[in-house]
């Protein structure tokens, strides 16, 4: 059998190796211990193997607790930018794709299905062009916004692209839906200046987030939340493309009973405001759900309004209640030093030597040195 005991703070153990009765035995099988690094597992472990010791002999397992600690902490740390999605994942609604590939064709009629989109740009083009401008210490009259360069992720036919465009900022118009990127070209294609400043590019946001890392002053998600599968991995993708400092900006519905009976079963079932089917209940998210997430993903949520929509004369206003639409802009934090691994093996190293100094004197003298 086994017998053994800790010694001392430094967490040492003592193993003897016994026969019955507590009796030191001859030919006994004892467990040496070494440490191996798994890769599978982000994390140092003892492995455990067999060996034979003489009558009387000891076993001495010294601690390495405080190095080990520290060796998975450097394993397992990561920095709050880092990549905290899986490229394979996809964050588009295959059955949103089928429904907006119906309507490519509409996208610039005034008067059709996208009327309401249309005048939503007298509230968000002013709203997203006075909060970075708040960032611009100088700008050029009738180009305000030259110079920043906006990702406007789920453009459809371009309907903000173009205005953000015009503002004179370099805009990059993502949509999976290849239909609506012919229709947003062939209508730049129609503005020489818009030619050369807006680029469309039918791709999902997470199919770039890579290559595109902290490249954007600002990422504009107008009406598209509401439409993605997976919301946390979407809204990490934006952060990981906004430049530290830069601006998000999304527009989006409240999940809340009264969005259900105006957004949905007035909208689209009575007044035929919308196409049926454009929209799930479901997929709606409240302010304080989308502020969380936002939060959690190093964004500081600075301003949350609400937009009110009047089908009769087909304008949009602000106000303070944000039960149905709702607009959002949020800052990512700017880029604070963090310790590198050196630093958590130093830091680890110094905390065991404290934490010795109390039952060691000398450790305690080393320490005053």
């Amino acid at each position: 059998m086994w017998g053994g005991r800790k010694l001392g703070s430094s967490g040492g153990w003592f193993l003897r190796v016994l026969g019955p009765g507590g009796r030191n035995t001859k030919a006994a099988r004892p467990l040496i211990s070494s440490a191996v690094y798994v890769k599978n597992q982000l994390s140092w472990t003892l492995q455990i193997k067999s060996g034979v010791f003489n009558e009387y002999r000891t076993i001495w397992f010294k601690s390495y607790r405080t190095i080990f600690s520290c060796l998975n902490r450097i394993k397992s740390f990561r920095y709050p930018w880092a990549r905290l999605y899986s490229t394979s994942q996809t964050t588009v609604d295959s059955s949103e794709v089928k429904t907006f590939l119906s309507l490519a064709h509409k996208w610039w009629d005034e008067q059709g299905v996208y009327a309401p989109l249309h005048s939503m740009n007298d509230l968000r083009v002013p709203f997203i062009r006075d909060n970075l401008l708040k960032t611009i210490p100088d700008h050029q009259p009738g180009k305000p916004l030259l110079g920043m360069k906006i990702l406007d992720v789920g453009c459809g036919g371009g309907l903000l692209t173009e205005p953000l465009g015009r503002l004179g900022a370099s805009v990059i118009g993502i949509d999976p839906v290849d239909e609506n990127i012919k229709t947003a070209q062939c209508h730049k294609s129609f503005d020489p200046v818009l030619d050369k400043r807006i680029e469309y590019t039918v791709c999902s946001l997470e199919e770039i987030v890579e290559e595109t890392a902290e490249t954007f002053d600002a990422v504009v998600a107008s009406e598209v939340v509401e439409h993605v599968i997976d919301l946390e991995t979407f809204l990490q993708c934006c952060c990981q493309v906004l430049k530290p400092g830069g601006s998000l900006f999304i527009t989006t519905i409240n999940k809340t009973q009264l969005s259900y009976a105006l957004g949905i079963v007035f909208s689209e079932q009575i007044a035929g405001i919308v196409p049926k089917g454009t929209h799930t209940w479901e997929k709606f998210v409240s302010p304080e759900t989308l502020e969380s997430i936002l939060e959690s993903n190093g964004l500081s949520v600075q301003t949350v309004v609400g937009m009110l929509y009047n089908p009769f004369s087909g304008y949009w206003h602000w106000t303070e209640n944000t039960s149905l639409n709702y607009a959002a802009h949020a800052v990512k934090s700017r880029v604070q030093e963090h310790p590198t691994s050196a630093e958590f093996v130093l830091k680890g190293e110094t905390e065991e030597l404290q934490a010795n100094a109390c039952t060691n004197p000398a450790v305690h003298e080393e320490l005053k040195k």
